[in-house]
């Protein structure tokens, strides 16, 4: 069972309101609750707007609590640096005790018998989560099974830009599925990847902790290439390195018309605009057939076959 907790403050009383955090949240909501099919993914609570202390701690301890295997804490709002730490905001925040420190939420995950754990933040000096001297060493310690994916480095802060937090906006373009694997599988990992790109040198520059084993998908896309395509790599090209020999039967518009070699082709084309298979001998596929030349899987192709040949699709 997967939980999600995204909290979007808005309301801070004063002059430092924001205007696109409850809006970052929402707009997430959809993305985390089912994958792109329709199928359920997380199960999602949203608190937007006004946003207590004790009232996130609460839904924390909920989030956190006996019952799921996943869960995914959310937050978008204001980040203050205090003594190696950030400090996730609140709407009742004072001088003294402006909200939730992140040492707080790391020790009840530390605490929660949750396997896996991942933390988004949208905030000012979101990096400075998890950096925190945990060890006379100095060294920072994060559980087993826990990332935090931060939208700022922890000396930077994080920016609004048409209503909307600049991170939230391409994290939400990574979950529907410009992250996603040939397989459609969106991760905490591939969305970092996408989150990078995104932003340039002189950009807040996003962060990726994890002291992780294996990468569990956060959301699932439609897949670029189905599985079952996928399998058949192996019976196409017995070897990795095999050059697959084509001939213009495979191409529908020849004649005489070959049914079998036509679907292969159909299978190979879309192989091959997943970047899985190339042309040898000419930059086309299609000419690659009717010249009766081949084809053969690329480094990204040789990783499926691989995967396929271990039983692992």
């Amino acid at each position: 069972m997967s939980r999600a907790l995204l909290v979007g403050v808005d309301q801070y009383g004063d002059a430092r309101d924001l205007s696109g955090c409850a809006a970052d949240a929402g707009a997430l909501e959809p993305l985390l609750a089912r994958h792109e099919d329709g199928t359920p993914n997380f199960e999602c609570r949203t608190v937007r707007g006004t946003v207590l202390r004790e009232a996130l701690l609460t839904d924390l301890d909920a989030l956190l609590g006996p019952g799921a295997d996943f869960a995914l804490f959310y937050f978008a709002g204001h980040g203050r640096e205090a003594h190696g730490d950030v400090v996730l905001g609140t709407t009742d925040g004072t001088g003294a005790t402006s909200g939730v420190a992140f040492r707080e939420v790391l020790e009840r995950i530390g605490a929660s018998a949750v396997k896996e754990v991942v933390v988004i933040l949208d905030c000012c000096f979101a990096g400075g989560a998890g950096t925190m001297a945990l060890l006379d060493s100095g060294a920072a310690v994060l559980r087993s099974g826990v990332s935090i994916l931060a939208a700022s480095r922890g000396d930077q802060v994080s920016w609004e830009s048409r209503g909307r937090g600049r991170f939230s906006v391409f994290l939400e373009a990574a979950l529907d599925g410009g992250a996603a694997d040939v397989l459609g599988h969106v991760t905490v990992a591939s969305v970092y990847a996408f989150l990078s790109e995104s932003f340039g040198a002189w950009d807040q520059r996003p962060t990726f902790k994890a002291n992780i084993e294996r990468l569990h998908p956060l959301r699932h896309c439609r897949s670029a290439v189905d599985v079952k395509t996928l399998r058949l790599l192996v019976q196409w090209f017995p070897t990795p390195d095999h050059v697959l020999p084509l001939d213009p039967s495979y191409e529908p518009d020849a004649l005489p018309r070959d049914p079998v070699h036509e679907a292969v082709f159909a299978q190979l084309q879309a192989c091959r605009a997943s970047k899985l298979v190339e042309p040898v001998g000419h930059q086309h596929l299609y000419f690659a057939a009717m010249e009766s030349l081949g084809c053969r899987l690329t480094a990204l192709g040789q990783h499926y076959w691989h995967l396929s040949d271990r039983g692992y699709l």
